[in-house]
């Protein structure tokens, strides 16, 4: 590996990534790797620079730097300066914002609205856990004349593995809570963005103050990093954030040390709409968790549950808007829907949904790939409705990753929570409906992490977001976040006795 002197500049950076060559970040150093890859722009095919792709090799170095800064810097004991630096970070970044909006644009296919929404999300989140570094214990008189004291201490170095729908958000929403509670950190971010990887280490980068080693960042399209980091006996926790196919897969691999692991797995949001909704807010909302992301998200509003004296209105309704959402490059102010990461993930959402057509679901509105005029070159997926009546259909029960939901009819409240909870998930649901008392109701019911009454998508720093079933184990955001990244101990000493009336 080659050390690079001389730092990338957030400006050339910001243009499109065109001819740039981004480089991992390991000890405050930028490195390049044997291996390198091709950026392209998802909306066009176009190739927007290159970028060194690392492996075991860059894994184990950025390791050995996180394990010595950990153990020779005062970061895993300064709570004063851990807070400085999270604050310093979100100063970076958003000063940085308009750079970092337009590259997630450019590299990941985002409309501006939706990487605005992104960026400005990562500030907040890091200016929340600056908050919570002091890791307070506990003290106490166990029994006269002994003193017990329960201190929370950062586990070590933290593994980060984040995907590529939205790599700023995720990895700052796994990032700032592991620095707060003290350890050091590896981050393995995915090889399609690269360019956007490299802009943000460049930002932290500027940090004033952050010792070397407390942030390393690689860049990979394979699984090397992510094994090396799952496996080393030296990363005693893993942040992961993905598929739950592949949760399983470090979960199982990462056994024979006893790691710890964060886990937030696939989804299969339910969206609930009873009949005495507010059916216009309702068929917005359901339009707007469809398309966000282009559907590439963990909580797409992807199973859409009907009660049946309002079925045609949502059907029609939902249809109407779905057919009209307009599907474009975020270059184009009008884009309603961006492309999805890659033409191979839109021939894989496409193959799905033929497949459940051919088993018998309805087709709605048909949606598919943009075939023709200059969107064909890109990977731009027209949102797609199926009504169905079999919940053990593929399309209902996989996450499919993509702009397409299902329709389901409901007749009592009981059905809709049966339906609703008839999935391997538990992300998050959504219920919509005018009762003062069955929201609540129907909120208990239903086994997810996350339910929104009348509303979609409200996520915030000081409220805890995960899963139930196999969409996950642990938390991110919320005070619970801290827990992955900390261990306690308890140390008891007899200070001195005085005996009763001696």
């Amino acid at each position: 590996m080659e050390t690079i002197e001389k730092k990338p500049d957030v400006k050339k950076l910001s243009t499109n990534g065109q001819n740039n060559n981004a480089k991992n970040w390991i000890g405050g150093e930028w490195l390049t790797a044997e291996q390198s890859g091709i950026s392209f722009n998802p909306a066009t095919g176009e190739e927007i620079g290159r970028y060194a792709d690392g492996g075991r090799k860059e894994a184990q170095q950025a390791v050995a730097v996180a394990v010595k800064a950990f153990k020779e810097t005062t970061w895993k004991n300064d709570h004063s300066l851990r807070s400085k630096i999270l604050l310093a970070i979100a100063d970076q970044i958003e000063a940085a914002n308009k750079e970092l909006i337009q590259m997630l644009c450019t590299e990941v296919g985002k409309i501006t609205p939706e990487a605005t929404m992104e960026v400005f999300a990562a500030p907040s989140l890091l200016r929340y856990w600056a908050s919570k570094t002091f890791t307070a214990g506990r003290s106490g008189e166990a029994k006269p004349g002994s003193l017990s004291i329960t201190i929370r201490e950062a586990i070590g170095v933290a593994g980060i593995i984040v995907p590529a729908n939205a790599p700023v958000a995720l990895f700052v929403r796994a990032l700032a809570p592991a620095l707060a509670a003290g350890t050091t950190t590896v981050a393995k971010l995915p090889g399609v963005t690269a360019q956007t990887n490299e802009l943000l280490c460049k930002i932290i980068s500027d940090t004033p103050g952050l010792p070397r080693g407390t942030i390393n960042i690689i860049t990979e399209s394979g699984n090397e990093v992510a094994k090396f980091l799952v496996q080393s006996p030296d990363v005693p926790v893993i942040s992961f954030t993905g598929s739950t196919k592949t949760g399983k897969t470090i979960v199982a691999a990462g056994a024979a040390q006893l790691k710890r692991f964060s886990l937030e797995l696939g989804g299969k949001t339910p969206m609930i709409i009873f009949n005495d909704a507010d059916l216009q807010s309702a068929i917005f909302t359901m339009e707007k968790a469809i398309t966000i992301f282009s559907g590439q998200f963990c909580m797409t509003g992807s199973r859409i549950l009907v009660q049946r004296d309002i079925a045609e209105n949502i059907k029609k309704g939902l249809a109407e808007r779905l057919l009209n959402v307009k599907v474009g490059p975020a270059s184009d102010p009008s884009s309603e829907m961006g492309a999805m990461v890659n033409k191979e993930n839109v021939h894989r959402v496409n193959n799905i949904v033929e497949e459940a057509i051919a088993a018998g679901a309805k087709v709605i509105v048909r949606g598919g790939p943009v075939t023709e005029g200059a969107l064909s070159k890109g990977a731009f997926y027209r949102p797609t409705l199926l009504e169905v009546i079999n919940s053990e259909l593929p399309i209902v029960q996989q996450e499919i990753f993509g702009p397409v939901a299902t329709l389901q009819v409901f007749d009592t409240e009981a059905e809709a929570v049966a339906l609703a909870n008839n999935s391997e998930y538990g992300l998050a649901a959504s219920i919509w409906t005018r009762d003062i008392d069955r929201p609540w109701r129907v909120a208990k019911a239903i086994q997810a992490g996350t339910v929104w009454i009348n509303t979609y998508a409200q996520i915030f720093a000081q409220f805890e977001e995960g899963g139930y079933k196999k969409s996950g184990n642990g938390r991110l955001n919320g005070e619970a976040a801290l827990e992955g990244f900390l261990e306690y101990k308890h140390i008891s000493f007899n200070p001195g006795f005085t005996e009763l009336n001696h």
